[in-house]
């Protein structure tokens, strides 16, 4: 299928992404070592010599994959539904799920890519994984996929550290017809890092 022809079939308003198992039983390695590749670059104080041995590695990788560009509905990428974030590289790697009292928890890293300064995750990761924490939950709890984020206001009461799993949380706080109000906290423990309130809205038949 072209891309023309995929695009024009989701028109409509999004599709479920339909699962598939395109990358093999190494997709998920594929993810992790872009994830380690990001963090090794954010971090490497290495000798000149070998900064330009590793740009060349890199440049030979993304030669090795720039024929095989496709859609979004084509790429295993967020495709992949047996692996965390679903094969996504660019979502804050976290584990969720939906508690017995109808709300979302779950834990999250920030990664040694998404740091700032002093140790503690860049604020736009911060609002990333919210985004994500929090669309995941308006899909999942009001049972709808077609939605986008018409506003987030994130709070930063405390810095969020690199490198530490940290604890996640969100509901969802009323829905006023196509409206949907959430609200979700990032912890370290009982310290509340950050709080965030959103609202995603549900997409009519058409808008992309």
């Amino acid at each position: 299928m072209s891309t023309k022809e995929s695009t024009d079939s989701h028109t409509g308003g999004f599709s479920r992404p339909e699962p598939t198992t395109r990358g093999g039983a190494d997709y998920g390695r594929f993810v992790e070592a872009v994830r380690e590749l990001q963090d090794h670059a954010r971090a490497a104080n290495a000798p000149d010599e070998l900064i330009t041995e590793a740009a060349d590695l890199i440049e030979k990788a993304s030669q090795l994959l720039a024929p095989y560009d496709t859609d979004e509905w084509s790429s295993p990428s967020g495709r992949r539904m047996d692996l965390p974030n679903r094969g996504n590289v660019l979502q804050v790697p976290a584990d969720l799920h939906v508690t017995e009292d109808g709300r979302i928890r779950g834990v999250a890293q920030f990664r040694r890519y998404y740091l700032g300064r002093n140790g503690a995750a860049h604020g736009g990761a911060v609002a990333l994984l919210f985004d994500s924490l929090l669309g995941f939950t308006a899909f999942k709890l009001s049972q709808g996929h077609a939605q986008r984020t018409a506003f987030l206001h994130v709070d930063y009461r405390k810095i969020a550290p690199v490198g530490k799993q940290l604890q996640v949380e969100a509901r969802i706080d009323t829905i006023e017809g196509r409206k949907i109000f959430v609200s979700g906290r990032i912890l370290d423990g009982s310290d509340v890092l950050a709080e965030a309130h959103a609202l995603f809205v549900k997409l009519k038949q058409g808008q992309p």
